[in-house]
């Protein structure tokens, strides 16, 4: 996305946790997403959000920013995680990891998080649509479409955009 920032969720279930359609965010319609979201938050034994501001992305790079995010996520938690399962990348926590690829279409606690980062930051996203109108962040959710390039070119850079972002930075240098 050029907008908005990146939200990253760690998660603990139960063993007996049994959600069915708790899979791949990416695979589930929003409809769906949105019905499992309470259902994951009532049945977790602990649920964390991490935050990195698109202001710290600029400073950082995406992948860092995400970790930080991860790490924040973790750190959250009210219960001290034994070990976790992370989708791709290493979170700065003195933990023990254990990488899945595509974690999210094989493990529950994975799956789960993903879902409640995914629905969270859509609703995030519906929030600053509000406070930036012309962008189309409901609709979008930050990612680079028609209507938040016009939005772009038209309004200007907001301070929820991700300044180094390349159309978000070609935006700036028009206004110079």
């Amino acid at each position: 996305p050029l907008a908005g920032p990146v939200i990253t969720c760690a998660a603990i279930l139960p063993p007996d946790f049994d959600v069915p359609l708790v899979n791949d965010s990416k695979q589930l319609t929003p409809k769906e997403r949105e019905r499992l979201y309470p259902i994951i938050l009532a049945k977790a034994e602990a649920v964390s959000i991490g935050v990195a501001s698109p202001q710290l992305i600029d400073q950082l790079n995406i992948y860092q920013a995400t970790r930080v995010a991860m790490q924040r996520a973790v750190l959250g938690l009210g219960i001290a995680p034994q070990h976790l399962i992370v989708d791709a990348m290493q979170i700065p926590v003195d933990l023990p990891q254990t990488r899945l690829i595509k974690g999210d279409a094989k493990s529950a606690s994975v799956a789960a998080a993903s879902i409640v980062a995914k629905v969270f930051r859509d609703h995030l996203m519906v929030s600053y649509d509000r406070l930036y109108p012309g962008y189309g962040f409901a609709q979008n959710a930050g990612y680079g479409t028609a209507e938040h390039l016009t939005g772009l070119a038209d309004r200007g850079v907001t301070s929820i955009h991700r300044r180094s972002f390349a159309p978000v930075k070609a935006a700036l240098n028009q206004v110079k």
